[in-house]
């Protein structure tokens, strides 16, 4: 992997195509210095060259090696991962697992031993059967709206889950999402989608930086983008902070102005 932006007398041995140590991903994609109140979500998402967030479904496919790497890496820094019901149920998601590599790291930075996991429901259409909730190492958060069924709720807490409403009605409000999982701790934010609920968070005015891989690959299709639903009034304007390649693969990294 080589960087390609930003380009400095002191990153100049990033230039040379090289393997990177999880430690040097790391620290490219580090979180800002947030204040006593502070908080910062990102997204993480993977499209193709023309335009396609998925194929036949799933992200996997338009995805590599060193793609998941960063992946990996980026839940390993975070405080929570916040993604959909509907990524939850089609990509087969997991509880976060601990990893030794970046146990130093989470432990100065007051970090539990991995990441929670928290699931945005309107329904709470989900299995709580599934390790994501019966065996975490932390528990999993549901967040949800006041109006959600409370048979559901009941069921999410029986099965070890911790229900945060961030909504008034059935449904949950971005921005509140966001600030409830601040007060409780978890203020380095990473949401994975899917593009349905990067687009709220979008529209919501909630997001403040977008990690996006660039797959060098068509599909063509009818798959859906990175970000959907609800159209912004204005487009939001994001500045460059980093972009990577390798193997034709572009990596970037765009923050709120």
């Amino acid at each position: 992997m080589r960087r390609l932006f930003p380009v400095t007398d002191q990153t100049s041995a990033d230039q040379t195509d090289r393997d990177w140590s999880l430690d040097e991903i790391a620290e490219a994609y580090e979180y800002p210095e947030l204040g006593p109140d502070g908080h910062w979500l990102r997204a993480n998402m993977v499209s193709t060259l023309d335009g396609a967030a998925q194929h036949d479904g799933r992200s996997q496919p338009i995805s590599g090696e060193t793609d998941m790497r960063i992946f990996g890496t980026l839940r390993a820094i975070a405080d929570v991962v916040v993604v959909g019901a509907e990524t939850v149920r089609q990509e087969g998601y997991r509880p976060a697992r601990a990893r030794e590599a970046f146990a130093a790291r989470r432990s100065a930075a007051g970090q539990g031993p991995a990441a929670v996991i928290a699931v945005v429901t309107a329904s709470l259409d989900l299995d709580f059967s599934l390790p994501l909730f019966t065996s975490p190492l932390v528990p999993t958060v549901v967040l949800t709206g006041a109006a959600a069924p409370s048979d559901r709720v009941a069921e999410a807490v029986a099965a070890g889950a911790q229900v945060v409403v961030a909504g008034e009605g059935a449904g949950v409000d971005p921005a509140r999402a966001v600030r409830e999982l601040a007060d409780r701790g978890l203020r380095r934010q990473l949401t994975e989608g899917g593009p349905r609920l990067l687009g709220q968070f979008v529209a919501a005015d909630a997001l403040d930086e977008l990690c996006l891989t660039i797959s060098p690959t068509l599909t063509a299709g009818d798959a859906q983008r990175i970000s959907g639903g609800p159209s912004v009034t204005v487009p939001h304007r994001l500045a460059p902070a980093c972009l990577l390649e390798e193997a034709g693969f572009l990596f970037t990294r765009y923050r709120r102005i």
